[in-house]
């Protein structure tokens, strides 16, 4: 077994938030999960070898390891932004609130990766080339419209090189003056059915969809009300 190696760059803001947060609000998570990039993965599959040979395949790319080797910088721009929000009651008859969406406030992170995002899954075949082609299909990660470009075909190694972190689960060292924060992964439970955003099944954060800390090779350089700005550590 090998690992496979791709490379992107982020041609938009980053986006994410946790599985924890409300639609409201919700700091952005600093990097893709496991579960957004197995998503994007299937939504690829879905997309270009149809549904049923994403069915079929879908247990290997569930239970794939992911690594990451993150970009040198990143900065974190908040803001609060009016949205449009379905009303639970309905308006009075003439408020600014008619209708079926009424306007609200919430709280909006957007993450600037400066430079290219390494992607590392673990536990491949060389012979998986359904998996390299997928590879080349996905075109944004997190929230829509984080648009990423893939900086080169993708390629094998029988080891992960020594820059990448592992974000599947617990690692065997970290830096002390990491960032840490939670990042979701799919569960061996979680079926296609359940994956699925048109069969209707949900999702429980816990059991089909959950969570691992852990903690990012970045450290706070500087801050203000309106940004923050890591640079990662190396070495």
């Amino acid at each position: 077994m090998a690992w496979l190696l791709a490379e992107y760059q982020s041609t938009a803001l980053f986006s994410l938030k946790p599985a924890w947060a409300t639609s409201s609000g919700g700091k952005s998570l600093l990097v893709p999960t496991p579960y957004a990039v197995k998503m994007a993965i299937l939504d690829a599959a879905c997309r270009t070898s149809g549904v049923v040979v994403a069915e079929e395949t879908w247990p290997q790319v569930r239970d794939l390891v992911v690594a990451l080797r993150l970009p040198e910088h990143a900065v974190v721009t908040n803001l609060f932004t009016r949205i449009l929000k379905p009303n639970r009651t309905p308006p009075p008859p003439g408020s600014q609130h008619a209708g079926p969406l009424g306007k609200t406030i919430c709280y909006r992170e957007y993450v600037y990766l400066g430079g290219p995002l390494g992607l590392a899954l673990g536990e491949v075949s060389r012979e998986e080339r359904q998996l390299v082609d997928w590879l080349l299909q996905i075109n944004y990660l997190g929230k829509r419209g984080g648009f990423v470009q893939l900086l080169a075909p993708p390629t094998f190694a029988e080891t992960l090189p020594g820059d990448f972190i592992t974000i599947s689960g617990s690692t065997d060292s970290f830096p002390a003056d990491g960032i840490v924060q939670q990042l979701d992964d799919c569960d061996t439970s979680l079926t296609f059915e359940k994956a699925s955003v048109y069969s209707g099944k949900s999702i429980r954060t816990g059991r089909e969809r959950v969570l691992h800390h852990t903690v990012l090779p970045y450290r706070l350089k500087r801050s203000s009300k309106s940004f923050s700005y890591y640079e990662r550590i190396d070495g």
